[in-house]
């Protein structure tokens, strides 16, 4: 990881940074529909986001990650779900999504959370601890890029709800800035 980065909450002046940086981070990917920073805004916006960290290096926000509540069908509470992340991709393969992921969780347990759940790469997710958990399902997600880690040992049965953020669409305030 790179030495000098900082990892804190995000703060107002972060935003239009925070942004960017998502804009840029998933601009070039396939998987992406191009909304992950609107999907921020929407959070934001419906004061969801549980916990938002940017890493900083050199005075400026290179990474940013979001944390907010989901709902459990089987009522199951304390449950969060971890995305948007991102990083520039000039600084990508350095660590600083590693440590922005390892410090949220960290935070999330600080918070008294049970557990977080994400839709992503099985290779990257899985050294956190995350795991596929049949007894868990995000409708639309192939089970495969669901996956699920356990702050108290249990895990609950049923569909995961993500906050309805998630299904934002179009220019974000911060999009015709950037």
């Amino acid at each position: 990881m790179t030495p000098d980065i900082e990892i804190r909450n995000e703060t107002k002046n972060d935003i239009e940074e925070i942004a960017e940086v998502t804009i840029a981070a998933f601009r070039d990917l396939d998987i992406s529909n191009q909304t992950e920073h609107v999907i921020i805004d929407a959070l934001r916006a419906a004061e969801a986001l549980a916990l938002s960290l940017v890493a900083v290096l050199d005075g400026r926000v290179v990474g940013h990650i979001a944390f907010s509540p989901v709902v459990l069908s089987d009522g199951t509470r304390d449950w969060y779900g971890l995305g948007p992340v991102s990083v520039l991709p000039q600084v990508q393969r350095r660590g600083i999504g590693q440590a922005l992921v390892r410090e949220g969780l960290s935070r999330l347990e600080g918070m008294q959370a049970r557990g977080c759940c994400l839709v992503g790469h099985p290779e990257y997710y899985r050294r956190f601890g995350f795991e596929n958990c049949p007894q868990l399902v995000l409708e639309g997600v192939p089970p495969e890029v669901f996956f699920a880690v356990s702050f108290d040992g249990t895990l609950p049965q049923g569909t995961v709800v993500f906050h309805e953020g998630f299904g934002a669409v179009g220019p974000s305030s911060c999009a015709n800035e950037v």
